[in-house]
């Protein structure tokens, strides 16, 4: 029988995680349909990506290395600047394009999945966030690999291949598209 924190983790495995590279392509795709070279442009687009990484940073090393103090300052630490960009993206791209009521869902799934997984994060580790409340760091600032595999051995590999088709690769187009409106324009603007 499964233990809780195993359960938990599986949930972040196969729901929460690709449930936030759905979010993201649902909002890549709104993002298309507004025309956003032609709107917010290379900027908002650039925050996409920004705050893609954002996230990227913590799931991998969570997938990848064993909770200490430092993973978990990291995880905090990107949480709150992801809280701070998407913020500042909304503000910078509501006055300058449309944004429906699909791109919303989107970003409301985009902002509060990486807060459930945070907060799961913290209650599986939660002799580590103690650690880390109190102030006991000792021995907790380094990157020690997993013994095993979260998901099994073909997970990682399963699932970097689906965010890079249903993030990474848009986002990158999405990119490459604004780029290429803004240098048209400064090229008809010389």
């Amino acid at each position: 029988m499964l233990q809780t924190s195993q359960l938990l983790i599986q949930l972040m495995l196969y729901v929460f995680l690709p449930l936030w590279g759905i979010a993201g392509f649902v909002d890549w795709c709104c993002h298309r349909a507004t025309r956003i070279e032609h709107t917010s442009g290379l900027k908002e687009s650039l925050v996409h990506s920004l705050m893609g990484l954002q996230m990227a940073l913590p799931i991998l090393l969570c997938l990848l290395f064993q909770v200490n103090v430092l993973i978990l300052l990291i995880c905090i630490a990107a949480w709150l600047a992801h809280e701070a960009v998407a913020h500042y993206d909304v503000h910078y791209a509501a006055p300058k394009r449309h944004i429906s009521v699909w791109e919303m869902h989107a970003h409301n799934y985009l902002a509060t999945l990486p807060l459930y997984m945070l907060l799961l994060i913290v209650v599986i580790n939660w002799p580590i966030f103690i650690k880390l409340i109190t102030l006991d760091w000792q021995g907790q600032f380094s990157f020690t690999p997993m013994p095993y595999a979260h998901g099994g051995e073909g997970y990682l590999p399963y699932y970097l291949t689906f965010m890079t088709i249903v993030c990474v690769l848009p986002y990158m187009e999405e990119n490459l598209r604004c780029l290429r409106v803004a240098l048209q324009r400064k090229g008809e603007a010389a």
